[in-house]
């Protein structure tokens, strides 16, 4: 890294990007923060840039004018769009994966063949773009059974579907229906499996893998995990169920595997890259790969992350992870809770615009977070602009203690249509 301090550029408006750039202008090695587009929340942190997250022209120009000295990405479009190979060809630093790398999370049936080819641990899986004979295979592999649609689709094309009548409406759904336009061109179909999710972030340059705390996220809207699945309605840290045995087994049999497959076929990961796992009575196995942060895990994970974030980024860019993490990772040893406030209607169709209350709710309790998600200004009030709209992010010395605080700072945040999933955290105390 340079002597003098840093200008990060931060890419999305989010609660994972409001959460990374609240840490990473805490670092003393950092002189300015942008984000493009940023939201209200981001702006108390750093200087919002009105540019899509996805005009990859426009971000690269304006990291080149302002003289960026790293990028960060936060959203997975950009990056299946090849953000990543445009700043790099062009000179700029940039963290992330590049455009094949992030076909792991771009496309299911590319990460489902690398993992069958390499032997990493995953459910039994056929891809097909025709529905009879998706309907065929269905019937001979016996419900319930999951659904996905291949591509890109926010976390919402992801169906566990436990009729066979249900499994056919998601197939015609998907390919014959088109929902989801060309994510939908192909179908996994996937043998459903039983245990416990977690997800394991781990940074990676490709050569050295620091694993991140492990966190449970909570995908579908409703309470008892009822409901259609979401981007994600809440997330905690540390997840009992990870001890330290089963942490390296995860690193040994799934997270080495899988960058070394990524290297021998010719996609190299560099970035974060995000394992969402099923712990199963036979070991854990993958229900996912993202290329990304996660969306709420990241709230989780920063709240608890005590060392600086900017020299990791900087040194999974720069190839040099061995060095910058050679001693581990400094995390408080405090439990963490993000709770989504979620708009009327989500992950359906939903009203915008509903001002916000009680956001100051917060101030002066060091161990609370507000990250805003979905919000934006009009007529100078900070109102509703997404389906997610907060994450309620607290500390606790256990689960049970962030659990109380987010939900107290929850229940004087009000806005029209809010709800939120009021167990959060809850499977822990099992």
């Amino acid at each position: 890294m340079k002597g003098n301090k840093l200008k990060i550029l931060i890419v999305g408006g989010g609660g994972r990007e409001h959460s990374l750039a609240w840490k990473i202008a805490q670092s003393p090695l950092v002189e300015k923060v942008f984000c493009a587009p940023g939201n209200p929340g981001i702006a108390q942190v750093a200087e919002c840039i009105d540019i899509s997250a996805e005009d990859i022209g426009a971000l690269y120009n304006f990291a080149f004018k302002h003289h960026i000295d790293l990028t960060v990405v936060g959203p997975e479009d950009p990056l299946s769009a090849g953000v990543v190979d445009k700043f790099e060809k062009g000179g700029l630093k940039i963290f992330g994966p590049s455009k094949r790398a992030a076909m792991i999370e771009g496309s299911k049936s590319f990460a489902k063949n690398i993992m069958r080819k390499h032997g990493i641990p995953t459910a039994d899986f056929k891809v097909f773009d025709e529905p009879s004979m998706a309907k065929k295979y269905v019937s001979s592999l016996g419900t319930p059974v999951v659904i996905k649609a291949d591509g890109l689709t926010r976390g919402k094309g992801t169906y566990v579907c436990k009729t066979e009548e249900d499994a056919f409406q998601k197939v015609d759904l998907i390919l014959r229906d088109k929902f989801f336009r060309e994510a939908g061109d192909h179908i996994v179909v996937e043998e459903y499996l039983t245990g416990e999710e977690v997800s394991i972030l781990a940074l990676t340059d490709g050569k050295t893998i620091v694993p991140l705390e492990s966190v449970q996220d909570h995908k579908t809207a409703y309470d008892g995990d009822k409901g259609p699945n979401t981007g994600g309605m809440g997330a905690y840290s540390p997840v009992p169920i990870i001890n330290r045995e089963l942490y390296y087994r995860i690193e040994r049999e799934i997270l080495v595997p899988i960058v070394h497959a990524m290297k021998k076929e010719n996609s190299p990961y560099k970035g974060v890259l995000y394992a969402g796992l099923m712990i199963t009575s036979e070991g854990p196995k993958v229900l996912e790969f993202n290329a990304r942060f996660g969306d709420p895990e990241t709230q989780a994970l920063i709240m608890r992350l005590k060392c600086d974030l900017v020299p990791l980024l900087y040194a999974t860019v720069e190839e040099s992870l061995d060095k910058s993490a050679s001693g581990g990772l400094d995390w408080d040893e405090r439990a963490s809770v993000c709770v989504v406030m979620a708009s009327k209607g989500y992950p359906e169709k939903y009203e915008k615009w509903k001002e916000i209350h009680g956001l100051e709710s917060q101030k002066g309790q060091d161990d609370v977070q507000i990250f805003h998600a979905g919000t934006t200004l009009k007529h100078g009030k900070i109102v509703t602009d997404g389906g997610r709209v907060l994450g309620v992010t607290a500390l606790g010395k256990d689960i049970r203690e962030a659990q109380k605080r987010a939900y107290e700072v929850i229940r004087q945040i009000s806005f029209d249509g809010a709800f939120f999933r009021t167990d959060i955290g809850a499977k822990a105390f099992a």
